[in-house]
């Protein structure tokens, strides 16, 4: 089967976060995007600073590869003000797809109307502006129970406000990969959390994120 149309090519490490020169991050983004078109990925998944470099080099090979880049990442906790203004300046910036870190330290502390508003208006602007949307729940914060909660509610979400055409760019994701866990604890996608989230957000799509390193367990 071949998967490449299924496949992200991502990096998503400021130059402080990977301790190098800014100069040298941007050659990993640089790489990133050849190897995306080299193999022919769906999406380069980067950081919003790196979505006009990432046009130009993408417009010299004529590449299809679209471009993502996350919106409060990692943290997911930011107001929900804040968490617009920065999507619509990727918008602005003309990304294809934005992945929304849901923030899901309130959603553990119970502010269940906080987290339909914030799926609610995240969506809704997307939506708009023919952008598709991904919400990264954090699995490796959650127990079993909360991933399937949280998964019906951004489901449920969607489905009452946005028609059948529309949900088809709405998509349920695993993880940041950066979430820090203790004991070795896998902090990405497992079979155990993509069941969990497959039964439970669909008919939205499923974005199975961190964890996936060889052809054998992307397939599964």
């Amino acid at each position: 089967m071949k998967i490449n149309q299924f496949l992200d090519a991502t990096y998503l490490k400021t130059a402080t976060q990977a301790d190098i020169p800014e100069e040298e991050n941007q050659q990993k983004v640089v790489d990133l995007i050849n190897e995306a078109i080299l193999y022919n990925y769906k999406l380069v998944m980067i950081r919003a600073k790196y979505i006009s470099l990432a046009k130009k080099e993408l417009s010299k090979s004529n590449s299809e590869v679209l471009i993502g880049t996350v919106i409060d990442f990692p943290e997911g906790d930011s107001s929900i003000k804040n968490k617009l203004l920065e999507a619509k300046k990727a918008i602005t910036l003309r990304v294809d797809e934005l992945d929304f870190v849901i923030n899901y330290k309130a959603f553990k502390e119970g502010k269940i109307d906080l987290i339909k508003q914030e799926v609610l208006e995240g969506t809704k602007l997307c939506l708009e502006n023919n952008k598709v949307v991904k919400w990264i729940i954090e699995v490796a914060a959650l127990t079993s129970e909360e991933i399937i909660v949280i998964s019906q509610l951004i489901k449920e979400v969607v489905l009452k406000n946005f028609d059948k055409k529309e949900i088809k760019n709405v998509f349920v994701k695993s993880s940041t990969g950066f979430f820090k866990t203790i004991n070795n604890k896998a902090n990405g996608a497992t079979f155990e959390t993509i069941k969990l989230i497959s039964e439970n957000a669909k008919p939205l799509q499923i974005k199975a994120a961190g964890g996936v390193r060889d052809y054998e367990t992307a397939l599964k």
